[in-house]
């Protein structure tokens, strides 16, 4: 299982000085996310400076791009990382997409199948596999002249990944994707009762075995030796669940665990403009299924034994903050990370 961190929104000089610092520390890559910035330049940056990690995207946004866009892309940052770089998309919220992107988001799961398969038809055309021939319901490409080919390369197998929370992505990543970006606000239940049933029946439709299909894990990891050491994560961890748990589409995660009605409370908090008070009906209880909460000593084994066997690539959602906070913290983090690569 490899073990990756998390981040996003660094200028190119940090994102190379995080890569080097996280890759002597012992950990297995990077994972970006694109929020305020897109994230190929930091992508680039660090995999200059550290010649070892693996690099994907987590998520990039996909509608707002053409498909042949977001697959030269990718196969100019697989070939400058010697096969490095997965390309993990999603299709973010549809407020984003079309009031901050002016682009289209009607039937999201249906589009996102177009796009993955556009995407693919334009990497097996880059490789000279087939001509570039797609027809989709929402996108189509079938120019490609030899001077507009990029330059070839030896690590034209490039995966793509897409996020996936509910039935329908789920199934569209089970049908097409290399991988599944599986949301931070996820429980184990989650996994086995909604996402694994969901890719299986997307894998069905295209005679693949759901097995193949890489879940990419983010976690909340929260070590610490004492309540008191543990305190800032676990808050940071409330307020970053209370957020995610505002959404509608999203309640089903705390109804499935026994805790019905939270979504509404916490968006009625949000509305009356307590944000504290809303991550405070984020309970220990709570805190149990959404993270992982350990020793310094016991969290690489605490992490294997709920994820090994699920996750292809585990991916800290809270490093970053901590080793920020305090920069000592990257030799626990590095320990943590090479005890899981053992």
């Amino acid at each position: 299982m490899h073990f990756d961190l998390m981040t996003g929104n660094l200028t190119w000089q940090d994102s190379a000085k995080l890569a080097r610092d996280i890759e002597a520390a012992g950990f297995s890559g990077m994972l970006f996310t694109e929020t305020s910035q897109v994230p190929w330049m930091m992508v680039a940056a660090a995999a200059t400076a550290a010649p070892k990690l693996e690099f994907s995207t987590g998520i990039a946004v996909a509608f707002p791009r053409s498909p042949m866009i977001a697959a030269q892309i990718a196969w100019e940052l697989a070939g400058n990382t010697n096969g490095r770089f997965r390309l993990g998309l999603g299709s973010q919220v549809r407020a984003h997409v079309t009031r901050r992107y002016a682009s289209e988001f009607d039937r999201p799961a249906a589009r996102m199948r177009d796009y993955v398969q556009a995407v693919k038809a334009s990497l097996a055309a880059f490789r000279g596999d087939a001509r570039l021939d797609h027809s989709g319901p929402f996108y189509s490409l079938n120019l490609l002249r030899p001077e507009w080919i990029p330059p070839r390369h030896d690590y034209a197998d490039i995966k793509v990944d897409i996020s996936a929370v509910g039935p329908l992505m789920c199934q569209v990543a089970g049908e097409v994707a290399d991988g599944v970006h599986v949301h931070p606000m996820h429980s184990m239940h989650y996994i086995e009762k909604r996402l694994r049933p969901a890719l299986a029946k997307g894998a069905a439709k295209a005679n693949r075995d759901p097995r193949a299909i890489d879940l990419i894990v983010p976690t909340f990891a929260i070590p610490g030796d004492t309540p008191e050491e543990r305190a800032p994560l676990v808050a940071r961890t409330k307020t970053q669940l209370a957020f995610y748990g505002s959404t509608p589409n999203y309640a089903f995660q705390f109804d499935d665990l026994g805790f019905p009605g939270t979504t509404e409370a916490i968006r009625a908090r949000l509305r009356a403009g307590d944000a504290s008070g809303a991550a405070t009906l984020i309970t220990d209880e709570m805190l149990d299924h959404f993270s992982v909460v350990a020793a310094w000593d016991d969290l690489a084994d605490v992490l294997v034994r709920r994820y090994e066997g699920v996750a292809k690539r585990l991916v800290t959602y809270l490093t970053r903050d901590s080793i920020r906070r305090d920069s000592r913290m990257l030799d626990r983090w590095g320990e943590v990370a090479r005890a899981i690569a053992s």
